[in-house]
């Protein structure tokens, strides 16, 4: 079995891989999106995660109302500093939902449908793992947009 640590450990990791990224591109780069069909800015995808994390743990493993708008997170710009005080914060909320959670308990609520989660049923453990395969594919995707992005600046 996994544990609450090496859980927390590794999504951590990938938060904290996503928060130094858009802190190094600063403001402007952070919010800017690389000329790909489709891209997503830094910033924006950073978001996303910290809505991922809101609502799979808050919401469906912790029991928290998270007011979220999923299409609002790809879109979203602003200033660096304010959305890392708001990945510091997701970080604790997830440490305080991990170490509660019974993983083998059901959701407190189905997974909204229009969220492109996991198709098939999930307990409290299966929605952990899956806030775990967002932050992961996302840190890598962001990795990628980062170079990207410092390339078409530097040129």
């Amino acid at each position: 079995m996994i544990s609450t640590d090496d859980y927390l450990y590794f999504t951590g990791r990938a938060l904290d891989g996503m928060a130094a990224i858009v802190a190094g591109l600063g403001d402007d780069l952070a919010n800017s999106r690389p000329p790909l069909p489709g891209a997503n800015s830094p910033f924006a995808l950073l978001t996303h995660c910290v809505g991922v994390v809101d609502y799979w743990s808050g919401t469906l493993v912790a029991g928290r109302v998270a007011d979220r708008d999923r299409d609002a997170e790809f879109v979203a710009s602003g200033p660096v500093g304010p959305l890392l005080a708001e990945v510091a914060a997701v970080r604790e909320r997830l440490a305080a939902d991990v170490a509660a959670a019974r993983f083998d308990a059901p959701l407190h609520a189905p997974p909204d449908g229009s969220f492109r989660g996991p198709d098939r049923a999930l307990d409290r453990g299966g929605a952990l793992l899956h806030v775990y395969e967002e932050l992961a594919q996302h840190h890598g995707q962001m990795e990628i947009l980062r170079d990207v992005i410092r390339a078409g600046a530097a040129s």
